[in-house]
């Protein structure tokens, strides 16, 4: 342990990267090698993500599903980013479609055909769904024109969609700085709203997190501070609490518990990896 007490030596990370080692599947396990080395995966690890893609360019929810869905396609997206960052012929193609996709109001909603396989935060016609997805969308656009233009030096290919939806999130924060939808709105829309230069709404919305820290679950403390670690929001006060939560609630076997039952256990502690690499 480091003598100073600082949060990242606590974090058992010996043990985190040996529980992904031995239960990851191969994309998980060369997930993890990039967070560790910055090492490019083997080929046929995106070839592997991108034979789902369809021709449109977003992701279904199945294997077998033929229309895509925003949800998919921004988990795909964030798989994505951990094998590499967010460039590629597979990457260009999903993040077009989720551009065109956008709907006149600045939001994103899942194709009402989706509706009998869609989760509850996907459910089309749902407002709080809806700005879930709203946020998740912009904020994964935005981290792909900050990585392609970190000194942005050219007008962002997608900046009239991103600045839609953030205008969308702003209109429907409570004066509170609270939101009506699910807790991981906060995180998306801080990242988010800060790059499209809301900082006074994106720091309402932190303040919130940082009350609401103590009693989120693990897996939810391992994704904010996974987005936060992505997206730079300057003050990192929310993401040294977050990694804090981490040390106290990471378990023997060196994992995080996943809200969505123990097959997501490895992607809630890559999550968490991420956030403390």
């Amino acid at each position: 342990m480091v003598p100073d007490g600082s949060v990242t030596a606590v974090v058992d990370m010996d043990a985190a990267i040996g529980y992904v080692v031995a239960h990851g599947d191969p994309v998980e396990r060369a997930r993890l090698s990039f967070l560790r080395t910055g090492g490019a995966p083997p080929p046929h690890i995106i070839d592997r993500i991108g034979d789902g893609q369809t021709a449109s360019g977003g992701w279904p929810p199945s294997g077998n599903g033929r229309v895509p869905s925003v949800d998919a396609t921004c988990f795909r997206l964030a798989e994505l980013d951990d094998l590499g960052g967010l460039r590629g012929p597979a990457v260009d193609r999903a993040l077009t479609w989720l551009a065109a996709a956008q709907r006149d109001d600045g939001t994103w909603q899942e194709d009402g055909s989706l509706a009998d396989e869609a989760p509850p935060w996907a459910m089309p016609g749902d407002p709080e769904a809806t700005l879930y997805l709203t946020a998740v969308a912009g904020f994964w656009l935005c981290v792909a024109e900050a990585e392609a233009h970190p000194y942005r030096d050219v007008p962002p290919v997608h900046g009239a969609v991103t600045e839609a939806a953030a205008r969308h999130v702003v209109s429907r924060l409570h004066p509170d700085g609270t939101w009506p939808s699910y807790l991981a709105v906060g995180w998306h829309a801080a990242g988010l709203l800060h790059e499209q230069q809301f900082f006074y709404e994106s720091a309402r919305i932190q303040l919130v997190l940082g009350d609401r820290l103590t009693d989120m679950s693990p897996a939810d403390v391992a994704s904010m501070a996974a987005v936060l670690r992505r997206m730079n929001l300057g003050d990192d006060w929310l993401l040294e609490g977050a990694r804090k939560r981490l040390t106290e609630t990471q378990r023997t076997d060196g994992g995080w518990d996943s809200d969505e039952g123990p097959v997501f256990d490895v992607n809630t502690t890559l999550a968490a990896i991420r956030a403390c690499r």
